[in-house]
């Protein structure tokens, strides 16, 4: 069983970056699902989160309107769209999946103690 997120790197303010979670080991639409991050110094932030019971969506309002969080089933894969990226979005991003948590807002809530984690993938937006 595993997550594994890529796509992350260097981009100037303004840029975009889409961040990609493949899984194995499990079928992702049966999980909610989400992407999260961490700046050096401060809190995990729930980024954005999908339900597994009806699909709905969560953002976080410091990347509502930019980001856009999508799921391939045939893929097995969860997506980031990141667009008019800040220097305050750099951070290492993580993907996570969860069984018991459904609702995507709950899951982008409690941050922490899901099922399976993926190793994050550092996106730094600097000019």
């Amino acid at each position: 069983v595993q997550l594994q997120a890529s796509g992350g790197g260097l981009v100037q303010p303004g840029g975009s970056l889409r961040l990609s979670c493949a899984a194995s080991g499990f079928t992702l639409d049966d999980y909610a699902i989400g992407w999260f991050r961490q700046a050096p110094g401060k809190e995990r932030e729930g980024v954005s989160c999908i339900s597994s019971s009806d699909g709905s969506t969560h953002y976080a309002d410091s990347v509502k309107g930019r980001f856009t969080i999508s799921r391939d089933n045939a893929k097995n894969t969860l997506y980031l769209q990141m667009n008019s990226l800040k220097p305050e979005d750099t951070a290492v991003y993580y993907c996570a999946a969860d069984w018991q948590i459904t609702q995507a807002t709950s899951m982008c809530t409690i941050k922490y103690g899901m099922d399976y984690w993926g190793k994050g993938t550092l996106v730094t937006v600097s000019s």
